[in-house]
């Protein structure tokens, strides 16, 4: 692969962009706005995290200043524990202190968490301004920047609160990975394992046959680079089909159901949220062996290549029934029955939702 920007299509209905991958990268986000269709001269707010912006805040207005727009930088608190409805109202003051119309334009410079809650913010104001995401961390490029989900958690469970808003454009600068802290990149590199679990066994077994897969300066450019793209284009597929999760886009929550436990019962912030994605695909893929609907063998390459990452593979202890209370409090239950995202081969998964409570805690049990 070149320098070129590398571009995906999301083709939906009535929200049709691009993820730009490459290119000029976060210097040419002007440019690539004018290109997306957004005129210049509009007010546009833009929300980080001070990790975040101490590097990149700056070239990011300058792009954008430049291309003639009109931008403000809020600096919020990024850990999932700030993923709260308190955080949004920062933005919602700032919009307001800012004047933002219904012309104007918010952009997400940072993680999935960042992302997530400009995403809702958006949405939530004036009844719905655009959104920009500009992901800086390997889980927001390759997941949660693309596809239109957004919103934030209750003390109830994960992204309970929340809006589907599209955005106009994710533009991705794989340098902003250089200053990524190690552990944040093998927790996005649990995201890259799901989608070579749940379709793409090349890229699965590309990632088996990589060396290193802890860090970025250890991938070859060009080798990142189709990881991006891979992961990318899979989830903009999967979302073309199916943009408000009525069918087919079940099967990006692959590993996330088990996760979300964990998050929520170990406290938000104690696992990343990739780490408890990386836990939670050990457990349905052990949860997948006692139901003999895939072998003992794919269950195995996945945890190594899930331990390969640095990722942990084991279950922490929690209480049994905490588990299953908060499974049935999961937004993916219906009619009371919990909705497990099966493996049935390296590259293959169904929907499940007949799996008993006896079944769980032995999958569990396995585990822990």
């Amino acid at each position: 692969m070149n320098n070129d920007a590398f571009r995906i299509p999301v083709k939906l209905n009535l929200n049709p962009y691009e993820v730009v991958i490459g290119g000029s990268g976060l210097k040419g986000i002007g440019k690539e706005l004018r290109l997306a269709g957004i005129k210049k001269g509009i007010k546009v707010l833009v929300v980080s995290n001070a990790d975040v912006a101490e590097p990149y805040g700056d070239l990011c207005l300058e792009s954008l200043r430049e291309s003639g727009y009109q931008p403000t930088l809020l600096i919020i608190e990024a850990g999932e524990d700030q993923k709260t409805q308190a955080s949004v109202a920062l933005i919602h003051d700032a919009a307001y202190a800012a004047k933002l119309e219904r012309g104007s334009l918010m952009i997400a410079l940072g993680g999935g968490v960042v992302g997530d809650m400009t995403g809702f913010a958006a949405a939530t104001w004036l009844r719905g301004v655009a959104v920009v995401q500009l992901p800086t961390t390997l889980l927001a490029m390759v997941d949660a920047a693309i596809g239109g989900k957004t919103g934030v958690n209750h003390p109830g469970g994960k992204n309970l609160i929340g809006a589907f808003h599209q955005p106009k454009l994710v533009l991705i600068d794989p340098s902003t990975l250089n200053t990524l802290p190690e552990r944040e990149f093998k927790a996005g590199m649990a995201e890259v394992i799901k989608y070579g679990v749940i379709g793409d066994p090349e890229l699965f077994e590309l990632l088996e046959n990589t060396s290193e897969l802890n860090k970025p300066s250890e991938l070859e450019p060009d080798l990142l680079k189709k990881i991006l793209v891979r992961s990318a284009a899979a989830k903009s597929k999967v979302v073309s089909s199916d943009e408000r999760e009525g069918g087919l886009r079940a099967i990006l929550n692959y590993g996330h159901t088990f996760g979300h436990v964990v998050e929520t019962l170990c406290g938000y912030g104690t696992w990343l949220h990739g780490e408890a994605v990386a836990i939670g695909m050990v457990a349905i893929g052990e949860l997948a062996v006692i139901r003999q609907s895939w072998s003992r063998d794919d269950a195995n390459r996945q945890k190594s290549l899930i331990a390969k990452a640095g990722l942990p593979t084991t279950w922490p202890e929690l209480n049994p029934e905490a588990v299953l209370k908060t499974l049935q409090g999961d937004k993916k239950v219906r009619d009371g029955k919990v909705r497990f995202v099966m493996p049935t081969g390296i590259g293959k998964v169904e929907i499940n939702n007949d799996i008993s409570k006896a079944e769980i805690q032995n999958c569990i049990s396995r585990i822990s």
